[in-house]
């Protein structure tokens, strides 16, 4: 009775220290918010516009993304891949409960992204390894740097190792390499080519040449399968999803390259579905008028299916529950988190960051006033006209008189302005014009369509303005002799292409320009072609050449080049 006493008097407050004790430990784990974390959301929103302005320091640098986004269908991609990453670099951050522990030294990766953006046009570093070339202020790492500074600089080390992949996927701006599309487009080209004519004659449907020819390469029937349909794009949208997703689902290495070999694979295998698919329609629709007439939709109606299927796989990938993975900051570490925010104030690096920014947006606003005015946005708006272009090309070189003119697209743009000349007694002539601001070189084109040089080779020749460097080449390809030839030219002058093999690093002050108008350098082509004959090959490149000669002596490529700024 006494013990049962004694404990009824101590009840009352054993159950007021159970019922405040919850209060008590989170009082514990979450003390006072400092200054800077409870005005997070103000500052969150002020970062934000400091960092949109400070963007106008890479300029140049995302003028350079969008004009490969606007004018590569396989790169454009790139315009989804930045705000993904951005959106998943914020997500990374958010997990690690917006931590404010940068450091001053972010302010190095700003300031040399800046250096790097605006010093593109005053100096260029490749590293070549014959047709291979890696530019190393390249936009991609521009941006890439600043995303990076603006990460070490606010939220600290820990973030940024966090945010590893979005940070990573930045320098995917350029989706595809040069190098990668070249290795692979040509192969692909070729197999979904063949796989497309024995589906052909597997379905009872064997294509003369004129059936084949319409069906590749004519568009009057609605659609075409133009040698391009090689399923590259699929692959690599498919590719780059499914990496996200592999991300967002925190699989294994393994497991992740599965999804991305998977995906691609898929691609793949989707475009030669369509291709085969295309082919069943076209055997349908022939001598039908309302189905030839619909060969467009029903193109898009089976690529429409496709991606529903891609789309469904992915839900599906998205339905399974993410691998088990240890939290990156355990509820014990709050504390010391939140308290360590106010050990590293964020206002004096955002004024400093603001202060650097505003520096560098001069440059950036020029930057993007001059691109205004260039060459690549008036060609992306399609502000030249066919007859328009028609009316630079002169009327007569020397003996040779303009006989046609016509122009070439690619991406569903105007590309090639080509004009071909002709006098008595000699091989017609074709003079043509590279459009886009960007270097290029026709053979590449050629090659392309799966035409390769016999000879290929650096020549002098005389011209209306003095001798000239081509990088030349002969053709042969059992129906046509032809012999071509590219150069660089700007209105003072052309430039060499010398084509070296070896690997090397170049360090160039001021590099070609190919966008700024009144001095760019625009990609010129010339070629005489006639039949092919059982004559020696060396033969007839020696008479092409001589008539090569002729021609270009009455040619002034500074000057042609000045009616396209």
């Amino acid at each position: 009775m006494e013990f049962e006493s004694g404990l009824s008097q101590f009840s009352p407050a054993v159950a007021i220290s159970e019922a405040t004790l919850p209060a008590a430990r989170d009082d514990a784990a979450m003390p006072a918010l400092p200054e800077g974390v409870r005005r997070l959301p103000a500052f969150g929103i002020l970062l934000a516009a400091v960092t949109a302005a400070g963007a106008l320091g890479i300029a140049p640098s995302l003028l350079s993304l969008w004009d490969v986004w606007a004018n590569d269908p396989l790169r454009s991609i790139g315009m989804l891949i930045v705000p993904a990453a951005i959106v998943l670099l914020l997500r990374a951050w958010q997990q690690c409960g917006w931590e404010l522990r940068g450091r001053w030294w972010g302010l190095v990766a700003i300031v040399l992204a800046y250096a790097m953006s605006n010093s593109s046009r005053m100096v260029s570093w490749n590293l070549v390894a014959g047709p291979m070339h890696f530019n190393l202020f390249a936009p991609k790492l521009a941006l890439y740097g600043f995303a990076s500074g603006v990460v070490l600089l606010f939220a600290g080390k820990r973030v940024w190792l966090h945010a590893w992949f979005p940070l990573a996927l930045l320098l995917c701006a350029q989706p595809v390499p040069a190098i990668g599309a070249r290795l692979l487009d040509l192969p692909l080209q070729s197999l979904s080519a063949h796989i497309a004519r024995s589906f052909a004659w597997a379905i009872g449907f064997p294509p003369s040449d004129h059936e084949l020819l319409r069906l590749m390469f004519t568009p009057e029937f609605g659609m075409f399968i133009a040698p391009g349909c090689d399923g590259l794009r699929g692959a690599v949208t498919l590719g780059y999803a499914a990496l996200i997703a592999g991300y967002l689902k925190r699989v294994s290495i393994p497991r992740w390259l599965g999804y991305v070999t998977g995906a691609v694979l898929l691609g793949y295998l989707f475009n030669l579905i369509r291709l085969c698919a295309l082919v069943l329609y076209y055997r349908i629709a022939v001598g039908h008028h309302s189905l030839e007439h619909a060969a467009a939709t029903a193109d898009y109606v089976i690529g429409g299916c496709l991606i529903l299927v891609a789309t469904l796989l992915f839900l599906r990938l998205a339905a399974e529950k993410p691998e088990p993975t240890t939290n990156i900051h355990p509820q014990a570490e709050q504390a010391d988190r939140l308290e360590s925010a106010g050990r590293h104030p964020v206002g004096g690096k955002l004024a400093t960051f603001a202060a650097i920014a505003l520096l560098f947006a001069m440059p950036g606003v020029l930057a993007l006033r001059s691109y205004r005015k260039s060459f690549a946005a008036t060609v992306q708006s399609g502000g030249i006209s066919a007859a328009q272009l028609n009316a630079f090309m002169p009327e007569e070189l020397g003996g040779y008189r303009l006989s046609r003119a016509w122009q070439e697209q690619a991406n569903g743009r105007i590309a090639v302005e080509s004009a071909a000349y002709s006098v008595a007694g000699q091989n017609e002539a074709t003079l043509g014009i590279w459009l886009p601001p960007s270097a290029h070189s026709m053979h590449e084109s050629w090659r392309a369509r799966g035409e390769d040089p016999l000879f290929r080779a650096e020549r002098s020749f005389v011209t209306a303005r003095g001798p000239v460097s081509f990088d030349s080449a002969f053709y042969s390809d059992g129906v046509t002799d032809s012999f071509a030839g590219n150069a660089l030219c700007t209105p003072a002058g052309c430039l060499t292409t010398h084509r070296q093999e070896t690997l090397r690093l170049e360090f160039t002050v001021r590099p070609i320009d190919y966008t700024t108008r009144g001095v760019r350098a625009v990609s010129i082509f010339f070629s005489v072609e006639m039949p092919h004959t059982a004559a020696p090959p060396a033969a007839v490149e020696q008479q092409l050449t001589a008539e090569a000669a002729r021609f270009l002596a009455g040619v002034d490529f500074a000057d042609l080049s000045r009616k396209f700024q």
